[in-house]
């Protein structure tokens, strides 16, 4: 296998990983929906702990599915649209 093929495996598994989680799907969902950055709100849909919600985000932040900007004393989460698109295209290569 080649390099490039086995870092976009790697890359693909990190994703998987990433949204192995009901909350983190219902989270990408509705960014999905909005289609605008949300600050506040996502601690209404999930029905977890802020604590447990913003480990999620973390997790989907650090995949790069979701950008996390700082506006004041919040952050506002949207999803990297660019990111979803390149997902779908490896699990379509499957």
């Amino acid at each position: 296998m080649s390099r490039e093929f086995e870092l976009n495996l790697e890359a693909f598994a990190s994703l998987c990983k990433a949204i192995g989680h009901p909350a983190r799907i219902k989270i990408i969902r509705h960014l999905k929906e909005s289609e605008r950055c949300i600050c506040g709100e996502l601690v209404k849909i999930v029905p977890l702990a802020q604590s447990t919600v913003s480990q999620h985000l973390k997790v989907l932040k650090q995949a790069g599915l979701i950008i996390g900007t700082v506006d004041g004393p919040r952050t506002c989460y949207c999803l990297d649209r660019h990111m979803l698109k390149q997902f779908k295209e490896m699990a379509a290569r499957l």
